[in-house]
């Protein structure tokens, strides 16, 4: 832990982020962040509760004279990211992050930091323990596993909010204010086989290929950068190496969480030992094509072989055959940008994980998109895709997307108090990644909402930072948000 985190400003907020570092919360595994946010509210004696989805609701009433405004619901997601790189042994779910102060810029070590979302919920606890900003009646919400699925904001029943503005902040860009964002679908592939022996012949050596030193990054803050995808990479040079070299396909594993850009990619095959030097040779020349295309993105990619132990299995030859084609053909990256806001992604898709084990495959890809009907259309074409390659193919997690409502009270509050907070004016965004808010709007119709944040680059990635001097404009602004808060209707 950096002690000079304690030194920033605003330090109410640097407080409770430096504490929350030293609290491991990977999705999944929220049970001692959830006690310290119950914690800080029992503590305030305000009204603490924890719904049946793991959200916690912590109420404070209004500051003297204010009790006439409208009433605020403050959200951010208590989980994070958990992305490690290969060089460090990292456990989640026991260590502790080591956040650093790099110049201008909160970083960590080697993973990824948690800023996303952790400065919003710092933020939104420095409030709660406030003693002297001035607000209406307050309600906090830090939602359960947003990472993994948005499952505590699916979960949250109508009813339990009681707000009629929702501010979130869970953006990662200074100077803008978000007013909808894409929704999304899991679709999971499984192929299923039965395992054959394998006995290797005298002449076959195994070769074991790996792919990294990739970004990565959000799958849908990022998608529209041209980042290299390790799966769809390793599997450009797989189809190569079976038909050049009759290569046979032992195992695979690439990417680690669905909405993160996979970074790193392992495969062994086994080839013929009179092959290995020609193949050897291929694997560079394949390293030096993703240099020349990526190479200006990519800056530290490698693309390496190394021959290794004979495997007890391979994938039966047609099941790797149809692996291959189908992750070939399958789309990854941009899909279409939205006709009338052509900066705008619109569809999008991520492979996100490809791995193997005894007798199964699991494929998973995330759609991203602000169109319902785009996102369906794209899920069908990849599930024709696997289905064709004898796939079982469903879907999970759908979320909604969040539709603009260019009407909005707060967001036309927000945009007249940023240039007074920051002496410039404020872009109005449309989000491809996926908010939470789309999800709490559809079970609160009529709640008004907006979304911004500081600056954190290369989320859910291990070059996660946050830009120190917009953690405290995004405070200003959050204060003065609250302050002018329009009274009740």
């Amino acid at each position: 832990m950096d002690s000079k985190l304690t030194s920033l400003q605003p330090q109410a907020v640097w407080k409770h982020f430096q504490a929350i570092c030293q609290i491991p919360r990977p999705s999944g595994h929220l049970d001692r962040i959830t006690e310290y946010i119950m914690g800080v509210g029992r503590s305030l004696g305000l009204e603490t509760l924890r719904d049946k989805a793991g959200n916690v609701i912590i109420r404070k009433p209004a500051t003297p004279g204010m009790e006439n405004r409208k009433p605020v619901i403050l959200q951010g997601h208590m989980d994070m990211v958990p992305q490690a790189n290969k060089s460090v042994k990292h456990n989640f779910e026991t260590d502790p992050i080591l956040p650093r102060v790099d110049g201008e810029w909160v970083t960590a070590t080697e993973t990824t930091l948690g800023a996303d979302n952790g400065i919003g919920i710092s933020s939104i606890l420095a409030i709660l323990e406030s003693k002297d900003i001035k607000h209406g009646p307050l309600e906090a919400l830090f939602t359960y596993d947003e990472e993994t699925g948005m499952y505590g904001a699916i979960g949250l029943e109508p009813g339990e909010l009681h707000g009629e503005i929702l501010l979130n902040t869970d953006s990662e860009q200074d100077g803008e204010l978000y007013m909808s964002c894409a929704g999304g679908v899991d679709v999971n592939i499984e192929f299923r086989y039965k395992e054959e022996p394998y006995t290797p012949a005298p002449n076959e050596i195994a070769v074991k290929l790996t792919l990294g030193g990739l970004h990565g990054g959000h799958s849908g803050v990022d998608i529209h950068l041209g980042r290299m995808n390790a799966n769809k990479e390793m599997f450009r040079f797989l189809k190569e190496a079976v038909s050049e070299y009759e290569a046979r396909l032992a195992s695979y594993s690439g990417g680690t969480l669905r909405n993160a850009i996979p970074r790193e990619a392992e495969a062994v095959v086994t080839i013929l030992a009179e092959d290995k030097d020609d193949f050897l040779e291929a694997v560079d020349d394949f390293a030096a094509t993703l240099k020349r295309e990526y190479g200006f993105i990519e800056e530290n990619l490698y693309f390496k072989a190394e021959e290794t132990a004979l495997p007890h299995t391979l994938l039966p030859e047609e099941i790797q055959d149809d692996l291959i084609n189908a992750i070939v053909a399958c789309h990854n990256g941009v899909y279409r940008m939205i006709p009338d806001a052509p900066d705008v992604v619109e569809t999008s898709s991520n492979l996100s994980i490809v791995r193997t084990s005894e007798g199964y495959i699991e494929v998973k890809i995330l759609v991203r998109s602000s169109s319902e009907s785009m996102k369906r259309a794209l899920a069908s074409e990849l599930e024709s895709t696997f289905s064709l390659a004898g796939a079982r193919v469903d879907f999970d997690g759908a979320y909604p997307g969040w539709e603009p409502n260019f009407k909005s009270e707060i967001l036309n509050l927000m945009k007249r108090l940023y240039p007074q907070v920051t002496g410039h004016e404020a872009q109005v965004k449309m989000m491809h990644a996926g908010l939470e808010c789309g999800i709490i709007g559809a079970n609160y119709p009529g709640l008004d909402m907006i979304s911004f944040g500081p600056t954190i680059k290369h989320p859910h990635s291990p070059n996660e930072k946050v830009e120190i001097s917009t953690v405290e404009t995004f405070w200003e602004l959050l204060l003065a948000a609250l302050e002018n808060i329009p009274v009740k209707g």
